[in-house]
C-alpha cells in the first residue's frame, strides 16, 4: 500500500503544470470548434424566420456541444419542425444530433413523406443502419427521442408523431397535449412497431411547443426535486399570453431560479411558436 501511494505521488509530481493547462486549453478549443460546426448545421434565425414570424428558442447545452437539436424547414406547402433529444450529452450526444439532423434532411429532401409517422419510421431505419443496430441484447441502445410535426399550410392541418416526447398546443388558455409513442428512434427495449400519427386542425394564433426533457428533469427548488411535467404545463399556461421574446425570458428565469446552485444535469431545449394562417 505504501509503495502504491508513493508511486501515485511521484506521478502527480511529475505532471508538468504548463502541459496540463495546455491540454485543457486544447480540449476547450476543440469543443468550441465542435460547437461551431454543430451550430452551423442547425437552422439559423434567418432561416427559421422565413417560415415562422413569431417564435422563441431556449437552447442551453450542458457541455458546450449538445445532444439536443432543433430543425425547421419548408418543402412545397409543408412545414417540417422537429426537436430531438439524443442519447447522451456532450461530444457523444453532439455526434448523435448531427447524425439525426443529417438523416432528417436527407429524408425530407426526397419529398416522399408528408406524414409524420411515416417519416419517423424512415428516420429509424436510417439511424439503425448508420449505427449498425441489429437488435442484439448486448449492443448499445443509442437513439433519439423526438417531437416531430408537419404542418400543411394550405389546409392548416398539423400532423404529429413523437418518440417519447409530446407536443403541446395552447388555444384560448387551454393546453392540449398530444403524446408520443413510448419508444425511441432507434433500437429500443420493446419490440419495434410503427410510429403513431396524430392530426390536429390549427387555427389562427394557436401556440405550439416542442421540447426535450432537460427542463422537466432538472433538480432544484427548496427540496432538490425534479421540476416535472405538471409545473411545466402550468408555466406554459401562465406565460402563453406574453410575446414570444418575453416567454423565452420567463422560461430562462424560471429555470435558473429553480436550479439555483445545483449543476445542470442535461441539455435544455424548448421551442415555441405562434401559428399564423397563410392567406
Amino acid at each position: 500500500m505504501v509503495s502504491n501511494l508513493h508511486s501515485t505521488q511521484d506521478f502527480i509530481q511529475d505532471i508538468n503544470p504548463d502541459q496540463f493547462h495546455r491540454q485543457q486549453k486544447d480540449q476547450s478549443e476543440s469543443l468550441k470548434y465542435a460547437s461551431y460546426i454543430q451550430n452551423a448545421i442547425f437552422p439559423s434565425p434567418e432561416e427559421i424566420s422565413k417560415y415562422l414570424s413569431a417564435y422563441f428558442l431556449v437552447f442551453e447545452p450542458r457541455d458546450i456541444v449538445s445532444g439536443d437539436f432543433y430543425y425547421v424547414t419548408g418543402y412545397n406547402e409543408f412545414l417540417y419542425l422537429a426537436v430531438g433529444d439524443c442519447t447522451g450529452h456532450g461530444v457523444p450526444g453532439a455526434l448523435m444530433s448531427i447524425l439525426g439532423i443529417t438523416c432528417l434532411k436527407e429524408i425530407i429532401s426526397q419529398g416522399r413523406f408528408n406524414r409524420s409517422a411515416s417519416l419517423l419510421n424512415q428516420l429509424r431505419e436510417y439511424i439503425m443502419k448508420a449505427l449498425n443496430q441489429r437488435g442484439s441484447s448486448t449492443e448499445q441502445k443509442d437513439g433519439i427521442d423526438i417531437a416531430f410535426c408537419i404542418i400543411n399550410t394550405k389546409t392548416n392541418q398539423l400532423d404529429f408523431a413523437g418518440a417519447f416526447n409530446p407536443l403541446y398546443i395552447v388555444r384560448n388558455k387551454e393546453l392540449i397535449e398530444i403524446q408520443g409513442d413510448k419508444m425511441p428512434v432507434g433500437i429500443g427495449a420493446e419490440e419495434e412497431k410503427p410510429f403513431t400519427g396524430h392530426t390536429f386542425q390549427l387555427e389562427e394564433n394557436d401556440l405550439i411547443y416542442l421540447f426535450s426533457d432537460g427542463f422537466i428533469d432538472q433538480f432544484g427548488g427548496s427540496e432538490g426535486k425534479k421540476f416535472k411535467y405538471g409545473p411545466f404545463r402550468e408555466l406554459i399556461l401562465d406565460m402563453c399570453e406574453l410575446p414570444m421574446e418575453e416567454q423565452r425570458i420567463r422560461l430562462l428565469r424560471t429555470y435558473e431560479t429553480w436550479r439555483g446552485s445545483l449543476r445542470q444535469l442535461d441539455d435544455i431545449l424548448v421551442f415555441g411558436f405562434q401559428y399564423h394562417i397563410v392567406t
